[in-house]
């Protein structure tokens, strides 16, 4: 990867886009979430992107989602979204897919998570790591965010110190130093932007092979290609693209 400071814009008092090119000098990724759908919301056009450029792109999640439905039994939940997710990861190019089986809504930023995604970041040797919203809030004054969110999306950062550190979770692999920055999806306070509109398609389609769990939200309106396009149109606004994904850039 090139050098210098990938967060900072160039000439930050010259006219412009609002948000910088996402670095892309890189072959290997390990997206972090914490349950299945999370990639889906825009952050899976821009891996569909990147796979088609053959970039290896791999998926690690920390639950299975099997609170996330309410007439749905964990049980039964469980598996149904791990499938739900394998095929949504497959429809943008995606094959690795990996279970942390924490518990879903009560992942909690400890020794054991930080150990559990340290192993993962060492077993997939990535050399930048996608996340999802970590922040206290969907938008400045949006709704509180899932706390399974905020606690992987701060765990991540110390995960990948662990990893590099070899006296860090000595049974956990081989220490890998490789990891240059982590990019979250969704977040309020975004930096930077991925051009997704050759493969806005693939990302609706990963998102609609949610089916069942989008079916369980009781929005009969939400349509994944309605949601999709138009939270893209505004990010390519920001980009000066027709349709992005803006992330949050924090280097490590």
């Amino acid at each position: 990867m090139s050098g210098g400071d990938p967060t900072g814009r160039q000439h930050p008092d010259e006219a412009g886009p609002a948000l910088d090119m996402l670095p892309e000098d890189w072959s290997r990724a390990l997206a972090v979430v914490a349950h299945p759908d999370d990639l889906e919301y825009g952050a899976s056009a821009a891996v569909a992107r990147w796979t088609a450029m053959g970039k290896d792109v791999r998926y690690v999640l920390a639950t299975r989602g099997e609170a996330g439905i309410d007439s749905m039994a964990p049980e039964r939940t469980g598996p149904l979204r791990s499938a739900e997710q394998v095929e949504a990861a497959a429809a943008v190019g995606v094959s690795v897919v990996e279970f942390l089986d924490h518990p879903d809504g009560m992942v909690v930023n400890g020794i054991g998570l930080r150990r559990d995604l340290a192993a993962a970041i060492r077993r997939h040797r990535p050399e930048v790591i996608i996340g999802s919203n970590y922040r206290d809030r969907w938008g400045e004054t949006g709704p509180w965010n899932h706390v399974d969110h905020r606690e992987l999306g701060r765990a991540l950062p110390d995960a990948v110190r662990d990893a590099a550190n070899r006296w860090l979770f000595t049974d956990a692999g081989k220490p890998w130093s490789g990891v240059s920055w982590i990019a979250y999806a969704s977040s309020p306070a975004a930096t930077h932007g991925v051009d997704v509109t050759d493969h806005l398609d693939e990302g609706v389609d990963s998102l609609r092979r949610h089916r069942v769990y989008i079916e369980s939200l009781g929005d009969p309106d939400f349509d994944p290609d309605t949601f999709l396009r138009g939270s893209c149109a505004a990010v390519g606004e920001m980009l000066g693209v027709r349709f992005a994904v803006a992330f949050e850039l924090i280097p490590v």
